[in-house]
């Protein structure tokens, strides 16, 4: 799960991704032949470069599988929802808008992050059964999923993490993450080189987090030892019980 070094160039970049995304499908089972997957997309790079990485990997998969990708529409200001709409249409990948009133006759001061966050996956859960897909695939990558083991830790007490394949519903709903073993860097590096892209807009409610406060964390303990991520992604399977409580 180590970065790409600097002097790769564009095209070693692409495939680099691709082969990390390929790895991780294989190491936790994503994708199995027939799946119809439901992709939330955000506008982002993250959500955007796993579009076009499942896009990509289509061609040629040893298993069959269909995209339908999912926008849920929050009316944040300014966000350039047609230019979407004609970007899924160019690419030929389905594309749903689903309008959610996150405002509920307020104003952006009032919305709360957290029921924000709940709205869009009951959105997510309530598209992908109504559309016969028993697969969702989210964008988040290793940095995220690293960022999340360690606030869980320190602020709810927890050893938890977003799983890269992870059922719900027994089993009724699958949610993969299929950028798991990809660092935030290369995400970056590709959408500065032009291979991925988003759609600028940005919430209002958009601030300073603990997430932000982590991601210093962890980049400054990468600086010492640049294998820092995966081995905190690594630890979930490495407990050593005879040294717990």
């Amino acid at each position: 799960m180590s970065s790409l070094p600097k002097q790769k160039n564009e095209e070693d970049l692409y495939y680099y991704i691709s082969r990390k995304v390929g790895d991780a499908i294989g190491d936790y089972g994503m994708i199995s032949d027939g799946d119809r997957i439901l992709v939330a997309v955000s506008g982002g790079k993250d959500s955007m470069t796993l579009l076009e990485m499942l896009r990509y990997r289509q061609r040629f998969a040893p298993v069959k599988y269909e995209l339908l990708a999912l926008y849920v529409d929050m009316g944040v200001p300014g966000f350039p929802v047609d230019q979407m709409k004609k970007h899924f249409k160019n690419i030929g990948v389905p594309l749903i808008v689903e309008p959610a009133d996150i405002l509920q006759g307020g104003d952006w001061s009032d919305v709360n992050c957290y029921y924000c966050s709940q709205l869009r996956r009951k959105t997510l859960f309530q598209l992908a059964d109504k559309n016969g897909c028993r697969k969702i695939a989210l964008g988040h990558h290793l940095d995220d999923i690293v960022e999340t083991i360690l606030m869980n830790m320190c602020y709810r007490g927890e050893i938890g993490a977003m799983c890269p394949n992870q059922e719900m519903f027994e089993g009724a709903i699958t949610i993969i993450r299929p950028l798991a073993y990809v660092h935030e860097k290369d995400i970056i590096r590709l959408l500065e080189q032009g291979k991925t892209m988003r759609f600028e807009g940005q919430c209002p409610n958009d601030r300073a987090s603990k997430r932000t406060f982590f991601k210093g964390i962890v980049s400054q303990l990468e600086a010492d030892d640049h294998a820092v991520k995966k081995n905190i992604l690594k630890s979930l399977r490495n407990i050593k019980h005879e040294y717990l409580p």
